[in-house]
């Protein structure tokens, strides 16, 4: 401790107040000598002992003061060293260089030491990067089971000290880790299809399987600590905390596959879809949560789990295809309700992807069909025209209906939007790849119709929603509302080319994501004028494009043995990105090849094309890369290098393998 050899502050003052009266006692002295002579030789007298009086005061009095500041800092000082000296917190000085200059008996205690000799990274070697910084820093210690928060604070006017304090937080964290442990959390549960998998068992056992189906339920969630409440014969919730989540977390949700797997003679296996709400301010908003990620599980087909918390979306399951839907229950609904919201309607505006494909310009088309056949100024919002669908969208600017208003710009559909106009939007379920996403912030009344499964970022709000991953494509889904909005309505042979083409491209021929009605949509559009010569002639490969598949194939990469990996090149490429995609599909055709990634720069981005037939599910991989699609056709959008996406990809690829999530 530094004792003061000098007063400052307010208190340096005192000493000197006889000398802050001299103005006063000057006038007095002056008035006194001007008025009275026979006093003047008292006055002077008075002057010289007050300046006596003065001189004597000031250096008596700040001479005791400093004696007595003096005393009252050892005081201070011997008090604090004491105090310091049994502080129960862990407490030392240390220099520039972690060489100890005191240690308090805590801090003795705590290093079994009195030996000053070593430096504080000596004795806790994990405490070296508190000197690798500058200024006041802190970190985290566990020692012999204790947790410390250690803090190193530079004191100023020391030499180079720093104080060192070691805070026991054990018990602090402890209870932390109870109260993350006992956070509520809800989960929804439906079984996907109930009735489906009843029918497909002999009668008699029908009960016995919908025993099954809940006794395993209960009995997963049971066994890590939840609690199980039926609320219907195929609608569960489950009560649980933070922990029971962690460990279900853990297990990757194996509830999916063990009620797939149970058969007692049913043909058909049942499938679950969880949602799963925690973290949320109350319990209302966590079963909110719960219910958007169930409502998320069955938008994406179903047979898996999805966790939503403040800070978004995490999946479990959907590694494999589901089950083709053979009914057409759901697609006459849906073509009834949409017929009723567009009566109320008078303008329409029709929006795909940016860059549309020949399934987005087709699906396109169908409702440009619907809407002029029920008699609504429709317009189709396309920003640009690439090589993928020009052949295609001139074919369409010739036909009669289609006048020189059916295709517009974004900037034309903002100026023609009211209150009294909808957007469908179709081959996609999110606004920030839409053509126009300040159309979809500003229309009131917005219709989907996608195939693709849903991701996090998915619209909400909609009035209408007909996504059915299990469809082929957008057009076949845009088919089948065709024949169900009007039994007067068919498509001009060019459109049915069009719808037709979208379900060639999305379909690699017929050859992935195909079902039954598929063919159906497609023996639908033949029957309408849809010829495949015509259709083959409009998307025929230019020879520059032809050799940059070439070039892809014949680079390859093989990753993890099953993953081929291809590089585009987008020089001399009008639309780098079709060819990558169909380089993607040609890589499935190599012997042993589960899945194929092809890597495509443009405009900046790094445009990924994701496929596979059956043995792995892109989609899974590409939502890791902030992407999506559909199981075996999906797609991500990188800003990075070329080389960095490749690498990231390969990451992510070998880390999802170790957890058994693809």
């Amino acid at each position: 401790m530094k004792y003061p050899r000098q007063i400052k502050g307010s208190m340096r003052y005192i000493p000197y107040w006889p000398a802050f009266v001299l103005p006063a006692v000057f006038l007095l002295v002056g008035i006194v000598y001007l008025s009275a002579e026979s006093a003047r030789a008292a006055v002077i007298v008075f002057l010289v002992l007050y300046a006596v009086f003065c001189t004597v005061w000031m250096l008596v009095w700040r001479s005791r003061l400093i004696r007595e500041l003096s005393s009252l800092y050892e005081i201070f000082d011997e008090a604090q060293a004491s105090q310091l000296e049994r502080f129960p917190v862990p407490y030392a000085l240390v220099d520039t260089e972690g060489y100890f200059f005191w240690k308090n008996a805590a801090f003795k205690e705590l290093t079994g030491t009195d030996d000053r000799s070593g430096t504080i990274v000596s004795v806790f070697p994990q405490l070296h990067s508190l000197f690798e910084s500058e200024g006041d820093v802190e970190t985290d210690l566990e020692l012999d089971g204790r947790s410390y928060r250690v803090e190193l604070v530079r004191l100023k006017d020391t030499d180079g000290l720093s104080s060192l304090t070691f805070f026991d937080e054990t018990e602090l964290r402890s209870a932390e880790q109870v109260i993350r442990e006992q956070r509520p959390v809800i989960a929804h549960i439906s079984v996907d299809n109930y009735e489906e998998a009843l029918a497909s068992a002999e009668t008699v056992r029908r009960p016995l399987l919908s025993a099954l189906i809940e006794r395993r339920i209960t009995r997963y969630f049971l066994s890590n600590g939840g609690i199980v409440n039926k609320q219907d014969k195929d609608k569960f919730t489950v009560f649980m905390n933070a922990k029971c989540l962690e460990k279900v977390r853990e297990d990757r949700f194996s509830i999916l596959e063990e009620v797939k797997g149970i058969n007692i003679g049913n043909e058909v296996g049942a499938t679950l879809s969880i949602g799963v709400g925690e973290l949320g301010e109350d319990l209302d908003a966590i079963s909110q949560f719960a219910v958007t990620a169930l409502d998320l599980c069955l938008g994406r087909g179903g047979d898996q789990a999805i966790v939503k918390s403040p800070e978004g979306f995490t999946f479990f399951g959907g590694k494999i295809e589901h089950n083709d839907k053979s009914t057409r229950v759901k697609a006459r609904t849906m073509a009834q309700a949409l017929r009723e919201i567009m009566n109320t309607k008078e303008r329409v505006l029709i929006m795909g992807h940016r860059q549309p494909d020949a399934d987005a310009l087709g699906s396109a088309a169908g409702f440009y069909r619907i809407c002029r056949s029920m008699g609504k100024d429709v317009h189709i919002v396309l920003e640009s025209d690439t090589s993928a669908i020009n052949p295609m969208l001139e074919k369409l600017r010739e036909e009669p209906d289609y006048g020189a208003d059916a295709f517009i710009n974004g900037e034309q559909a903002l100026e023609l939007l009211t209150a009294n106009s909808m957007v469908i939007l179709v081959d996609l379920n999110s606004a920030p790849r839409s053509e126009c996403p300040e159309l979809l912030e500003k229309s009131r009344s917005i219709v989907i119709v996608d195939h693709h499964r849903q991701g996090g970022a998915s619209l909400s709000g909609a009035v209408l929603s007909y996504i059915e991953p299990y469809a082929s494509s957008a057009a076949e889904l845009v088919t089948e509302l065709i024949q169900y909005i009007s039994d007067d309505l068919r498509p001009t042979p060019t459109e049915a080319d069009a719808l037709y083409a979208g379900i060639i491209v999305d379909t690699d021929s017929f050859l992935t994501k195909t079902g039954v009605r598929t063919f159906e949509a497609a023996a639908y559009l033949r029957r309408c004028g849809a010829d495949m010569a015509r259709v083959r002639k409009l998307f025929r490969d230019g020879m520059d494009d032809f050799k940059a598949k070439a070039d892809i194939v014949s680079s390859v990469e093989i990753f993890e043995e099953s993953f081929a990996i291809g590089r585009c090149t987008s020089e001399g490429i009008e639309n780098p990105t079709v060819v990558g995609a169909q380089a993607a599909n040609e890589l499935l055709g190599i012997r042993g090849i589960k899945a194929s990634l092809v890597f495509t720069p443009y405009e900046g981005q790094i445009y990924i094309s994701a496929r596979s037939i059956d043995e792995v599910n892109v989609q899974l991989i590409m939502e890791r890369l902030g992407g999506g699609g559909h199981l075996s056709v999906a797609g991500a959008q990188l800003i990075c290098t070329l080389e960095e996406a490749v690498a990231l990809a390969k990451e992510t690829i070998k880390q999802m393998l170790e957890e058994g999530a693809i």
